[in-house]
């Protein structure tokens, strides 16, 4: 699995509960981060150095838990390599459609991601009559790292960011960052029990578990899962941030690497 940061630490919490016999290969490329800024032609670029460097690590899968990578560069490494590939955007995009009551679908993510218009295709492809509100949310991002969720500030940022789908009626919102079910509560919150909160992270391990034993290839061992580490740069604050996205403490140790 790769991630433009340490976010997609979010979609490995997620991929140990429903597959906790699968040995995971994380790499973070946090010397580049963000890619959400950043023009499709760099961003598919930095994807495909992170994908041949997971390809040679000889793995039977590759995750792109990076929703602004997964929508930029999914089909040119589906194209390049022989390794199976799964982004977030499908995933999210077709739960969100297929248990939307109303239709009515919302989607927060980065700028990249937001412009590439691949979650609001995607829903439209599983569910044509769907009514799709789209927003970036820069500020999440930042939030999520300070640890800022339960703040004032992150609570009068998200009604502003939300104000538009309370206004639109939406029934879901998709999470389309992995940062930002850091900060599922107050957006919870922010929009109320009628509206459903998709994690493609989540949509992403239920994914990946059927295709992988429909490609036959769950593994079937008993031996301990392992999981390995990778980032391109190690900042003063990456053992708390990535306890943070993990959700415990990181049990394996973390390889500083160069991708040139």
């Amino acid at each position: 699995m790769f991630d433009s940061g340490l976010g997609g630490l979010t979609v490995v919490r997620h991929l140990r509960r429903l597959l906790p016999q699968e040995s995971i290969v994380y790499l973070g490329d946090t010397a580049r981060v963000p890619y959400g800024s950043r023009s499709p032609e760099i961003i598919r670029k930095f994807a495909r150095q992170d994908a041949y460097f997971l390809a040679g690590r000889n793995v039977k899968y590759i995750v792109i838990a990076c929703n602004t990578a997964s929508a930029q560069a999914e089909p040119d490494l589906v194209r390049r390599l022989a390794i199976p590939i799964m982004g977030v955007i499908e995933p999210g995009a077709a739960t969100a459609a297929r248990e939307s009551a109303g239709g009515r679908i919302g989607v927060i993510g980065t700028l990249g991601t937001i412009a590439s218009g691949a979650y609001q295709q995607a829903i439209t492809a599983h569910r044509p009559e769907a009514e799709v509100l789209a927003r970036a949310c820069p500020l999440f991002v930042p939030l999520a790292e300070e640890g800022a969720q339960a703040t004032m500030a992150a609570r009068l940022i998200t009604e502003d960011y939300l104000a538009p789908f309370r206004d639109a009626a939406v029934d879901s919102l998709i999470l389309g960052c992995t940062h930002y079910p850091i900060l599922e509560a107050v957006i919870a919150d922010a929009l109320g029990p009628a509206v459903r909160l998709v994690d493609p992270g989540r949509a992403l391990a239920t994914a990946l578990a059927g295709d992988l034993a429909g490609r036959d290839l769950r593994c079937a061992g008993q031996d301990e899962a392992q999981q390995q580490y990778f980032v391109t740069d190690r900042s003063a604050r990456f053992q708390e941030l990535a306890e943070r996205f993990l959700g415990h403490r990181l049990c394996s140790p973390v390889e500083q690497v160069d991708l040139d």
